[in-house]
Order: C-alpha cells, then sequence, then structure tokens
C-alpha cells in the first residue's frame, strides 16, 4: 500500500502512529521533534535474509570461480589460517556500513565467532540475526558440532533478551553437516523455537553428492531428518523439482534467495515464481562479499524481480510490491520477526529507510513502489533509522565507530593478500 503527504510518529523506538500529514499536525505538539522529507519514499528498512558479513574482508579475494573450487582452494584455506574475534568484529563492522548506507536495518548472518560479529552489529545499531553454526569439522573456533552447538546455545542464552538481537541454528549445508547433527538440530529447534538457516540445493554437485552419499536429493534427507516446516529457511534453492516446490509450500518454509552469488558463482536459477506459487515465503539476501561481492539490497531487489520474470518467462513474475515485500516483511517473517519489523504500522520498531526521489535518474516517477525496485539505487538512500535511532543522515554514517575502519581493513587486505597468493602459487 503507497500512502501520499502521510506521517509516520514515533515514541520509545517503536512506531505509535501512521496518519495524514495534516491529522499529525492537529495530534502532536510543535515541540515534537520533526524531520520533513519531501520528495522521499519512507519504506520499512530492509532486511537481509542470508549473509557472511565478516566475509566483507574477502571481498574480491577469488573471484570468477565455480562453487566448490572457491570454497575448497581458496576460501576455507583462508578462514582456517585467520579467523579470529578481531578478523570476525573487523570485517563485520565493515558489512555494517555498507549496509547501513544501502539501507538495510536488519541481517541474517551465518559465521564463525558469532559472539565478535554480534558485538560488531551492536557497535554498529543494526538490528541482527546470528546463526548458531554446526559444521562437522574442527576450525579454531570449535572442535566439533557437539562444540559449535554448545557456544551458540550460550550466545543465545547471553543475549535473548536484547531488542536488537535474535538467533537462527545454522548447519552450514547438507554437505558438511552429519544425520546425527541435524537429528539433534531438529530437536533443538523443536524446543527453543527458531528458525533453521541452511544452505539447500545450491548447485547439481552438491545434489549428486547426497545422492551418492544417502541415497537421496538434500531436501528429501532433511525431510526425512524433521527439519522441513515453518521454521526452515532455505538458502539459495535453485534446484528444486516440482515436488520438492510443493513439499516447501506445504510446509511455510521460506527460501532465502540470493540472485547476484548465485550468477557469480554459476549455480543456476531459482524457481522464484513457481515458489511464490506455491505458497513458499520468499525472502532476499546477499550472501556474503567474497561472492557478490557487494552487500545491496537494492540491487538485489532489482535483480530477484527482473530474473523472476526471465526465468519464469513471465513479465508479471514477481512484480515491484511483491519483490518489496521479499526484501522487508518476507525477510522478516523468515527469521520470525514480522510481529516486529519488516511493515510501517503501529506497534512495530521503527526500523525505517528514506529513500530520495531526486535527479533526473529518478524522473519522472509514476508508481513509487516500481521506482523503488527498478530505477532507485542504494545511492538514492539518505536517512535511516533502526528502533528510532537515526544511523543515516543525508547518506552519512552518524555512527563514530565507523570512522575508525579504514586502517584495520587495510591491515587485513594485506595479510589476506599475502595467504592468496601463496595459495595460488601452490
Amino acid at each position: 500500500m503507497v500512502l501520499e503527504d502521510h506521517a509516520v510518529a514515533v515514541r520509545d523506538g517503536l512506531i505509535e502512529a501512521v496518519l495524514p500529514r495534516a491529522a499529525a499536525e492537529e495530534r502532536f505538539p510543535p515541540s515534537c521533534r520533526r524531520v520533513e522529507l519531501p520528495e522521499h519514499a519512507l519504506i520499512p528498512g530492509l532486511v537481509n535474509a542470508h549473509t557472511h558479513a565478516a566475509m566483507t574482508l574477502m571481498r574480491g579475494l577469488a573471484d570468477d570461480l565455480p562453487l566448490m573450487r572457491w570454497l575448497e582452494d581458496h576460501i576455507w584455506p583462508v578462514e582456517t589460517k585467520h579467523v579470529s574475534p578481531a578478523f570476525v568484529r573487523d570485517g563485520t563492522l565493515l558489512a555494517c556500513a555498507e549496509m547501513l548506507r544501502g539501507g538495510v536495518t536488519c541481517f541474517n548472518d551465518m559465521y564463525f565467532v558469532a559472539e565478535a560479529s554480534l558485538e560488531a552489529a551492536l557497535e554498529a545499531g543494526l538490528r541482527s540475526s546470528h546463526g548458531m553454526i554446526v559444521i562437522d569439522f574442527p576450525s579454531a573456533y570449535a572442535a566439533d558440532a557437539d562444540d559449535y552447538l554448545a557456544k551458540g546455545l550460550a550466545l543465545r542464552d547471553r543475549f535473548r533478551e536484547h531488542p536488537l538481537v535474535s538467533f537462527c541454528l545454522a548447519p552450514h549445508a547438507p554437505y558438511t553437516v552429519s544425520d546425527a547433527s541435524f537429528r539433534k538440530i531438529a530437536a533443538i529447534a523443536a524446543e527453543i523455537d527458531v528458525p533453521v538457516h541452511v544452505h539447500l540445493h545450491e548447485t547439481r554437485d552438491e545434489i549428486e553428492r547426497s545422492m551418492a552419499e544417502h541415497g537421496a536429493r538434500p531436501l528429501a534427507r532433511l525431510a526425512r531428518l524433521g527439519l522441513v516446516g515453518p521454521s526452515l529457511i532455505a538458502v539459495h534453492a535453485v534446484h528444486l523439482t516440482g515436488e520438492e516446490i510443493a513439499l516447501l509450500g506445504r510446509h511455510g518454509a521460506s527460501v532465502a534467495h540470493c540472485p547476484s552469488s548465485n550468477l557469480k558463482l554459476a549455480s543456476g536459477f531459482a524457481p522464484v515464481a513457481k515458489l511464490a506459487a506455491a505458497g513458499v515465503n520468499l525472502a532476499i539476501g546477499t550472501d556474503g562479499a567474497a561472492s557478490n561481492n557487494r552487500l545491496d539490497m537494492l540491487a538485489e531487489t532489482r535483480l530477484a524481480a527482473l530474473l523472476a520474470k526471465a526465468v519464469a518467462q513471465d513479465a508479471g513474475a514477481l512484480p515491484a510490491h511483491a519483490a518489496l515485500r521479499a526484501a522487508t516483511l518476507g525477510g522478516a517473517s523468515a527469521l520470525g520477526l514480522a510481529s516486529r519489523i519488516g511493515s510501517i504500522v503501529p506497534g512495530k520498531a521503527a526500523d525505517l529507510v528514506a529513500v530520495r526521489y531526486e535527479g533526473p535518474e529518478l524522473d519522472p516517477c509514476y508508481d513509487p513502489v516500481s521506482h523503488l525496485v527498478y530505477t532507485a539505487g542504494r545511492e538514492h538512500v539518505s536517512d535511516v533509522w533502526v528502533g528510532g535511532r537515526q544511523l543515516v543522515s543525508r547518506g552519512n554514517l552518524e555512527n563514530s565507530v565507523f570512522s575508525r575502519l579504514k586502517a584495520p581493513t587495510k591491515l587485513w587486505q594485506n595479510t589476506l593478500r599475502g595467504s592468496s597468493r601463496a595459495l595460488i602459487q601452490k
């Protein structure tokens, strides 16, 4: 719904009212702080439903490679050598700066050392959902799957009441997590009622490997283990049969669609129109900056809408309003946060983004939502609030924490570049 000449009233970080501007001027005294936004659209904060924030430090490190070569030959070796609390904190802060300037107010993270990512997000002021990651091989962070789970659950216990923080169980992928670990995850998810966020059906290789090792396609395996339900967030979901799409729809599952990453890693094209028709909740994610290479949700939303039309051969597939919903309320629903964020209604958190509709590249405008999805870019985001706190003003980051990012980012660049060269030479 598009409302013209309206105002949003905010009190104590929550939306108190949405009403015509004239009514707002009568209802609220002149002493109330007012922000005038002529020639702007005010939208709910964008929800990045899938990313690996700390991997922003690996942006462009190993481009133009297929997924498994990219992971096994470059990303995992670099992570093994360098991932630490400092790496995760610095990378997440860098990601938060980029996301805020593009209108992202909430992100769903899957990465090692989640406590460092969480602390960085809080320092930046963003709302965040953190994956209690599970993977069946050791790292500097944890010794085995049980250790990963224990660390994730302990972190959740510490921060479960924080208004800006939520959690997902985050088994990495079917090819890195055993049946025994998946069963534990299913039991814990049912007990504590959190989403299960997992890479799923991203590549044909993943499916072939699952058939060889488990005698079933990955989604069928997860269904057998009790993981297909309303709490499932299937990330990528590129290679699906009609029966698998129907299964996700029947169980009220969500798909975190990451079109740029799917294209860059040559993974394929997600059947977005068929997923939507089956009743699957569609969310949008950027994936990590190492595989995208931008954390740009407006660009991702535009690409999602355009690709959906080409894949379905239907210009009406994923229209602008549906694409915007996927980037906002769809992501909030996937994360179990729909009652708190994702739309501009009284009682929800004041996670708001103002997009400036000025300049020759934005004239003329006939449909503000269509314009937002197909025409505007993150450079047009002028102001951002999270829980009523203004974090971007006239395109500038307000939080002083971001002013100290340049030096550590340069140090990490030099360190990782040396490791990458050594790997390539080897």
